[in-house]
């Protein structure tokens, strides 16, 4: 006998066998508790091959073609199913994929516009700090050029100024007067208007050496000063000192008098 026709004969068996099975399996009236006797043993039935009738012819091979052709169709379902599952897994992965491009994108666009908002932001700054830079600078010159046109009017000006008011007080001057005349005779005029900055490097050293100098005339005339205050103290003090033996002295005759 084949394989085929084996299986047959087994699958009749067992289909034989089910009933058989459920009858010995049904349970027995309980026993009356009056007596116990012993369980009798399951009979199991001896189970006899199927038998195939007489002038009935088995296809075994149609059996198998249809077997054949179930587990093709299971086989076909899996397939199908699985081609399914990862065709979805792939569209899926290709929509991941193009929103993590797209976010990229995003991102690459939006760095690029703090980006350029931030180049914009430090030229308006520096922009606007040289702007004040000019303003200042250009302030300063105009501070400069007042002063230096204020300086060189005074210079000119301010003895002639002097002249003419003591020509038109014609009094006697102050010892105020005397001190504004004697500086405005010291005083240099200041002619700076044309002057590089090396040249007016050479006026400043001028100007410092020169009021240098004006500062050790005033210290050896303080010096001079204290001396003479010290001198004019102790012959004050000398003429006090010979006043008072000669006030001692005048208790002699005054007037043929003795006092």
């Amino acid at each position: 006998m084949s394989e085929e026709e084996v299986e047959y004969e087994e699958e009749q068996q067992e289909e034989e066998e089910q009933p058989e099975e459920e009858v010995a399996e049904e349970p027995e009236p309980a026993p009356e508790p009056e007596e116990e006797r012993p369980k009798p043993r399951p009979v199991v039935p001896q189970l006899a091959p199927p038998k195939i009738p007489e002038g009935e012819r088995v296809d075994f091979d149609d059996i198998h073609r249809k077997r054949m052709e179930k587990d093709l169709l299971e086989l076909q379902t899996l397939i199908d199913v699985h081609f399914e599952q990862r065709k979805k897994e792939e569209e899926e992965l290709v929509g991941l994929m193009s929103r993590i491009e797209h976010r990229r994108a995003e991102r690459a666009e939006q760095q690029r516009v703090r980006t350029e908002k931030e180049r914009e932001r430090q030229a308006k700054l520096a922009e606007e700090k040289m702007r004040k830079e000019e303003e200042e600078a250009k302030k300063r010159a105009e501070d400069d050029a007042k002063k230096k046109k204020v300086l060189s009017n005074m210079g000119a000006h301010f003895g002639g100024y002097l002249v003419k008011a003591e020509q038109k007080r014609g009094k006697r001057q102050t010892g105020r007067e005397m001190k504004i005349r004697i500086l405005s005779e010291r005083r240099k005029p200041l002619n700076i208007d044309n002057m590089n900055e090396q040249q007016l490097r050479d006026k400043a050293k001028e100007l410092h050496d020169w009021i240098h100098q004006l500062e050790s005339e005033k210290f050896d005339l303080m010096e001079k000063l204290q001396g003479q205050k010290y001198e004019i103290n102790v012959l004050y003090n000398r003429i006090s000192h010979a006043q008072k033996f000669k006030k001692g002295a005048g208790k002699a005759r005054l007037g043929g008098r003795w006092k």
